[in-house]
């Protein structure tokens, strides 16, 4: 039998590398076929005639079945104490639904695409950030999280989403940028299937296997009640932005195709620097003083879209203010990892991850549409720094949990 690799050991150092960089790919890709829809939606308008509320909806759909796949898929993989056939599982999916949305010819037809795509990319992420804290260093912790949850997305989703799909719908129209999905993610998923292990080095370096924790007795922690009440309001915040900003710049302030995916793009450079930097603060101050800082920002960041006329300077504001993404990496993964047992850690993610996707992924947009078809898209922007405004207040109540924070309390006491 081969000697198991310990914390320092080279080789589990270059398989944590990696797994994040394979992770981050696929991460990433769910969210670049997360926003298409909301960047291809002008374009959409000729053979589907979208309201404001059926934008929601078809944003909302993905969410409901992205909830409920998180709460399934975290459960089943602790009860199997299996991660990666899920995971290539639903990469293999959520590529080929994505694929099916540019098929379509009404509004129920893309809403059922819609719909199974959520399904398939809501064991994504509880599977992926399992896997990432099995072989993560403590002190990399927060990084690592960050990159795969936070930078990925930005970067896929944020920055080459709004570029490559706008390019493919004014050169080849918009059914064409949904068919491009299928070939990154079915590449992905056979690489994730051969390269990552279903056990990482440090995870088997652990002593001992580790009991079976009933879901109540996780539900009964401070810091994951608190972070399943944190969830809704931050995807209320994201969402709907996402959702509503691209419709908001060209209908509302009557910018031009290219001129929104520029400003658009401000977001994604925000989403991937952001993504890492403030996990990375955080593991040093600590990760409520975090969340707490980086989000009373993030709700500045849906006014500056209402208030500044300046594509300029609008996207300069966004880079400074949209932190959030950071942040749910704190909320959604590092907090609730660093505080259950790690044979109820997804579904601890899947649980949070779930509750947020349910209350503010689904019901955060069906509301920002009916109340932005009543009193114009100023209401969207103004429902999203609430939720922002929300999670500053809740998050008082986490108590602290950054290694590196506790170590120095003990210290000095």
């Amino acid at each position: 039998m081969a000697p198991l690799l310990t914390r320092d050991d080279p080789a589990a150092d270059r398989y944590e590398n990696r797994l994040l960089a394979l992770l981050f790919l696929a991460f990433g890709l769910v969210f670049f076929d997360r926003q298409a829809l909301a960047f291809l939606a002008p374009y959409m308008d000729d053979d589907f005639g979208l309201s404001n509320a059926q934008l929601g909806v078809l944003s909302g759909v993905l969410a409901l079945t992205w909830a409920l796949a998180g709460l399934c898929a975290g459960g089943l993989s602790d009860r199997l104490g299996r991660r990666k056939p899920i995971l290539v599982a639903a990469v293999v999916l959520f590529s080929l639904f994505s694929s099916a949305s540019g098929l379509m010819t009404g509004f129920l037809g893309l809403l059922a695409a819609r719909a199974l795509m959520g399904a398939a990319e809501g064991a994504v992420l509880p599977m992926a950030q399992a896997l990432m804290v099995e072989a993560s260093r403590e002190s990399r912790r927060g990084l690592n999280m960050g990159l795969l949850q936070g930078s990925s997305a930005g970067l896929l989703g944020g920055i080459v989403a709004p570029v490559v799909v706008v390019w493919l719908a004014d050169a080849f129209g918009w059914r064409t940028a949904f068919y491009v999905t299928i070939v990154p993610g079915l590449v992905i998923a056979a690489v994730i299937a051969k390269y990552v292990r279903e056990h990482a080095p440090r995870a088997r370096a652990a002593a001992g296997p580790a009991a079976r924790v009933p879901v109540r007795e996780v539900l009964r922690l401070r810091n994951v009640v608190i972070c399943m009440l944190i969830a809704p309001c931050y995807l209320t915040w994201f969402v709907t932005m996402i959702t509503f900003t691209p419709r908001y710049l060209t209908d509302e302030k009557g910018w031009g195709p290219g001129t929104m995916s520029a400003v658009m793009t401000c977001l994604g450079v925000a989403w991937v620097l952001w993504g890492f930097a403030t996990p990375a603060v955080s593991d040093r101050i600590g990760r409520r003083v975090s969340l707490i800082g980086f989000t009373a920002l993030a709700a500045c960041c849906p006014l500056a879209v209402v208030h500044v006329d300046d594509p300029v300077l609008l996207g300069a504001l966004m880079i400074l203010t949209y932190t959030g993404l950071g942040c749910f990496t704190l909320f959604m993964a590092t907090v609730p990892a660093e505080t259950v047992p790690r044979a109820a850690l997804a579904t601890a993610l899947g649980v949070i991850m779930g509750v947020g996707e349910l209350a503010g992924g689904f019901l955060g947009p069906l509301v920002a549409g009916r109340a932005s078809d009543v009193w114009g898209l100023d209401a969207a922007m103004y429902i999203a720094a609430g939720g922002a405004a929300l999670v500053v207040a809740l998050s008082f109540g986490l108590r602290e949990t950054a290694p590196a924070v506790l170590r120095r309390r003990e210290a000095v006491a």
